[in-house]
């Protein structure tokens, strides 16, 4: 569900979405996704909204845009896409441990603190 007041931007909203639904195999290659402004009718939001949301998703590989035809989840090896993703996720991690390290934090402190989170999403 696309939410306007949790914060994150509806485009990434959309993409978590769609992402998540390619990598558990809800949305199999070749199938075909709503048209920009279909997608942002059904929203209601700006089609550049929904157009950001569409670029990011190819940018990662896992949709491909065809002009006049429209946008398909891509033939992407879904094993592929979760190694981009995790890569995405190293970045991420990374810059979690630089500012932990500028804060003073103790490993054991920062894992405890992951450990809190991650548990608290169960």
């Amino acid at each position: 569900m696309i939410s306007s007041t949790s914060g994150e931007p509806i485009y990434s909203q959309i993409v978590g979405q769609i992402r998540q639904m390619i990598l558990q195999g809800e949305l199999v290659s070749g199938t075909p996704l709503p048209s920009i402004r279909q997608l942002a009718k059904e929203l209601q939001i700006s089609v550049i909204t929904s157009k950001r949301a569409y670029e990011e998703l190819e940018r990662e590989g896992l949709i491909n845009s065809v002009v006049g035809k429209g946008s398909f989840v891509s033939g992407a090896d879904p094993e592929f896409i979760r190694e981009q993703r995790l890569r995405v996720m190293e970045g991420r991690l990374k810059e979690v441990i630089d500012e932990s390290r500028l804060l003073g934090m103790e490993y054991d402190e920062l894992a405890e603190m992951l450990k809190l989170l991650y548990e608290e999403e169960a």
